[in-house]
């Protein structure tokens, strides 16, 4: 069952990619590095959302608890992802991929990660 929730993050991956661009060629041209970020931030919740609700919409939970689970579920690939990738593919370090991780500093992309998990439920409850 939840395995069409997985097939169903997968283009949530090319959605990041597609933001990540809009925030490169378009976002830093017009604004520093950190709002560039903190607006990427918020137009990936927002075309995430849309994507995700479409979902929701589509494949039904069966439950609250079943919403749930694939908040966490797309959260873990999501965070898996992030990671793995970075690391293996991008050669980055550690330091590097925790850097987005840091709310002192205005770094906001944890927000993408409560929104990926708790949009399933909030769908479902919508």
């Amino acid at each position: 069952m939840m395995w069409k929730y997985v097939l169903a993050w997968i283009p949530m991956v090319f959605i990041a990619i597609a933001n990540g661009a809009l925030r490169e060629v378009w976002y830093k041209k017009h604004c520093s590095e950190l709002r560039a970020h903190q607006l990427s931030t918020v137009s990936g919740i927002l075309l995430l959302g849309i994507y995700m609700w479409v979902i929701i919409r589509v494949w039904q939970p069966t439950s609250a608890k079943h919403a749930l689970s694939i908040g966490l579920m797309w959260l873990t690939l999501t965070v898996a992802f992030e990671f793995l990738f970075g690391y293996y593919v991008r050669g980055l370090p550690l330091n590097s991929l925790l850097h987005d991780y840091n709310l002192l500093a205005g770094r906001v992309w944890i927000l993408v990660l409560v929104w990926v998990t708790l949009a399933p439920y909030l769908f479902f409850l919508w």
